[in-house]
């Protein structure tokens, strides 16, 4: 891959919690060492600090999840070393990096990350649960009639994090780069892509909005059930609309940096399950909690390793198509207009190369790792396996 004759490089980053937002930050340090920079803030900032001709500069990002979270600081225009600072700071640790030219975040803590859903969790419990009466119909009629939270937290002081403390800009077509945030509805079957649209518009599938704010779009990406409760956005007629986690529809959004340019796109998730070692043994030891995040990675894994088959079959159709005519010197007319139908059918990018990072099977302290602790120790491990990762998957495609 000859990535100097690329002309629009995009970062897709994908959820997971904080665990996810570490690794992607272990990724990012990793890039930066390759030679990679990561363009943000307002357009003439961005004019000013990153040239045209500089094709190493990541210009567009995908967030979903917490990559929402960790996009959006970086279209900011922060640094990822200023975001490690501030869960530093957060933690009550000293500076990792000191350099003049970092800027500084209002650091960040459990505070910020979890904002508890109404006054007192008690609040949402039927009063009957607090006697016998409850007992008769049983616990699945407790829950159904009166459990009613719709989450243990909520991301409103997240939002307000991004609000108040690090977008200066919080209207995406504001931005020096393009950002894209990736959210569901709750209320239909829809993914939600949030960005600088002309206009709002959707199809069957997909619900493209122009009109929320980059921090409210990125609390509603980040809002995962039952961790956080859906995000409510209201549409400019004021009717509201309520919006939840981005990685429920769609595991990985690559798609959305080809579809807007980018001929090469950089995907960083962190899901990865458990593969066996004799140190660790088998998971039926570890109970329920440790086999169903097992079962849950094998299928978000699954759905990815088939997004990433699918996509590479496409690619391998065309180029074997336009093969074919070249070497059966068939018409030149003909042969562009086959692939051009193809490109529009099968939305193939041709000229659009995609890579992959993730953790590596035997980093068994990834899939173990606490999905929401600040724990520094859990953190600095996540953020390297995050770098080692990324070297690792860089070198495979010859970077």
């Amino acid at each position: 891959m000859d990535i100097r004759s690329k002309k629009k490089i995009g970062l897709v980053l994908s959820g997971g919690g904080i665990k996810a937002a570490a690794f992607h930050i272990g990724v990012c340090l990793a890039l930066k060492e390759k030679g990679f920079k990561f363009a943000g803030g307002t357009k003439d900032l961005v004019r000013h600090l990153y040239p045209e001709s500089d094709n190493l500069t990541v210009r567009l990002y995908v967030g979903s999840s917490a990559g929402s979270f960790v996009s959006s600081i970086l279209a900011a225009g922060y640094d990822v070393e200023s975001l490690i600072n501030a869960f530093q700071i957060g933690l009550g640790k000293r500076l990792r990096y000191t350099q003049e030219n970092i800027k500084t975040l209002k650091p960040l803590t459990y505070r910020h990350i979890f904002a508890v859903n109404g006054r007192s969790l008690t609040n949402y419990f039927p009063q009957r649960f607090f006697g016998k009466s409850w007992l008769a119909g049983g616990l699945e009629a407790l829950f159904k009639s009166g459990f009613k939270i719709n989450g243990m937290f909520t991301s409103h002081n997240l939002e307000k994090y991004l609000r108040k403390y690090v977008l200066v800009e919080n209207d995406f077509s504001r931005l020096g780069v393009e950002l894209y945030l990736v959210a569901t509805q709750l209320n239909h079957t829809r993914k939600a892509i949030f960005g600088p649209f002309p206009e709002s518009y959707k199809n069957s599938s997909t619900k493209f909005i122009n009109y929320a704010s980059i921090s409210e779009a990125a609390a509603a990406s980040i809002s995962l059930p039952p961790v956080y409760a859906p995000y409510e956005i209201k549409r400019p007629d004021g009717k509201k609309l309520y919006y939840y986690d981005g990685e429920i529809r769609e595991t990985l959004s690559s798609h959305i940096a080809a579809d807007h340019g980018c001929d090469l796109v950089i995907s960083s998730y962190s899901v990865q399950p458990y593969h066996y070692t004799e140190e660790v043994g088998s998971l039926h030891r570890f109970g329920i909690p440790v086999i169903l995040n097992q079962a849950l990675y094998q299928v978000i894994q699954q759905k990815i390793a088939k997004h990433i088959e699918w996509d590479r079959k496409l690619k391998e159709t065309y180029l074997l198509v336009d093969h074919f005519f070249k070497t059966e010197n068939l018409p030149e007319i003909a042969r562009k207009k086959i692939l051009s139908e193809l490109e529009q059918k099968m939305h193939i990018k041709p000229n659009t190369d995609y890579v992959y990072i993730h953790p590596r099977a035997q980093n068994s302290d990834m899939f173990f790792a606490d999905h929401f602790s600040l724990n520094p120790k859990t953190l600095e491990k996540i953020v390297g396996i995050g770098f080692k990762s990324a070297l690792f998957s860089l070198k495979q495609y010859g970077i």
